[in-house]
């Protein structure tokens, strides 16, 4: 088993990379916000939302880590100054880990400019109805960008398994590729 997480910023392109990554390998994507847009509707942003949402994908990890699929891609948007988002990657990663997994980090960065017209794209749009609302979206990318730091410092992931790409000029097909190779995927 293999789970490969992607991070980074909103609208990096982690959904749409993890897409074609799962087109090129047997890898199944779990995008995070299968989650969100299913429980949205109901709860709004609430406590409640987010709670429900935290388990589901709980209990979607642990029955992947004991199935016999290939492997899983899940994206996150990781808060590098929230001790709690430390903590959950630590959680999620364990769930597999324990199960003998093999973990990727992933983390891709792009340029402000070229993240706020990714979130005007179709793709985006089509499989995150939440973001359909472009103008809010962009506030909350930007507010978000502002509040948190959404990418790691140079040396503070200390995994082994892990690589950083710049995607601002790269295709998702690319970047696929790139992380393909890069892990024998």
């Amino acid at each position: 088993m293999k789970f490969v997480l992607i991070f980074g910023p909103q609208a990096v392109g982690k959904m749409t990379v993890g897409h074609e990554l799962e087109k090129i390998t047997d890898l199944k994507l779990f995008h995070n916000h299968m989650t969100i847009e299913l429980l949205a509707p109901y709860f709004g942003f609430s406590r409640e939302m987010w709670g429900l949402v935290n388990k589901f994908r709980q209990d979607i990890f642990e029955a992947a880590a004991i199935s016999d699929i290939y492997g899983m891609i899940f994206t996150y948007v990781w808060g590098f100054d929230l001790q709690d988002d430390w903590d959950y990657v630590e959680k999620i990663c364990k769930i597999f880990e324990d199960k003998g997994a093999e973990v990727y980090f992933v983390e891709l960065e792009a340029d402000l400019e070229e993240r706020i017209e990714r979130n005007k794209t179709p793709h985006r749009l089509e499989h995150k109805p939440t973001k359909r609302d472009i103008a809010r979206s962009e506030q909350d990318l930007k507010r978000t960008m502002e509040q948190h730091r959404l990418n790691s410092l140079d040396g503070e992931i200390k995994k082994e398994k892990y690589i950083r790409i710049n995607n601002t000029k790269i295709t998702a097909r690319e970047v696929a590729e790139i992380i393909k190779n890069r892990f024998a995927l």
